[in-house]
């Protein structure tokens, strides 16, 4: 019997920079540019060759999401989620791609475990519980699929989103 998709997923109140899974994702803006909130914690502690890639790379489409080493982090790899204009909003079907392409993306390199913030819920304003419900909905669907993730955090740097989660977690049908 295949093992329920719930059983993959792990919902945490941390540090996301901290985490030990082989990726992690970037709630970024299409430019790449690693400014504040989630995407400046991973400048900081990662250093600068993280933000010199994102150059290179970027900018994305909206929705996009692309691939990057991860410098001094934990992880192997920094997945930046492209949930918004440089200074703008994040939309549902921003969220929605952004999302499913970094599973995407995790996937194509072999990633067996990946840790998201709730993205788009800092600076670009999205509202948390809607956050939790289309994030958990795309990795419900791909978890359902073939892939090589064995597990997917979620690390909530705050109790608000952590409970915003649960909530919506415990809400899905399988």
């Amino acid at each position: 019997m295949k093992q329920s998709w719930r059983s993959k997923v792990i919902i945490r109140q941390g540090d996301i920079t901290e985490s030990d899974t082989e990726a992690i994702v970037n709630a970024a803006n299409n430019e790449l540019q690693l400014v504040a909130g989630v995407a400046g914690a991973i400048r900081r502690k990662g250093g600068s060759e993280i933000q010199a890639e994102c150059d290179r790379i970027g900018p994305i489409a909206l929705g996009e999401a692309a691939l990057t080493t991860a410098g001094k982090l934990k992880a192997k790899y920094v997945i930046h989620a492209a949930s918004m204009r440089l200074g703008g909003r994040t939309t549902e079907p921003n969220l929605r791609a952004s999302t499913r392409n970094s599973l995407k993306r995790a996937a194509e390199k072999g990633v067996k475990s990946i840790a998201f913030p709730a993205i788009g819920t800092g600076i670009a304003g999205f509202p948390i519980d809607r956050c939790a419900q289309v994030m958990l909905e795309e990795v419900r669907d791909h978890l359902k699929g073939e892939t090589p993730l064995e597990r997917v955090e979620f690390v909530l740097f705050d109790r608000p989103g952590f409970e915003a989660f649960e909530r919506a977690l415990e809400k899905m049908a399988d």
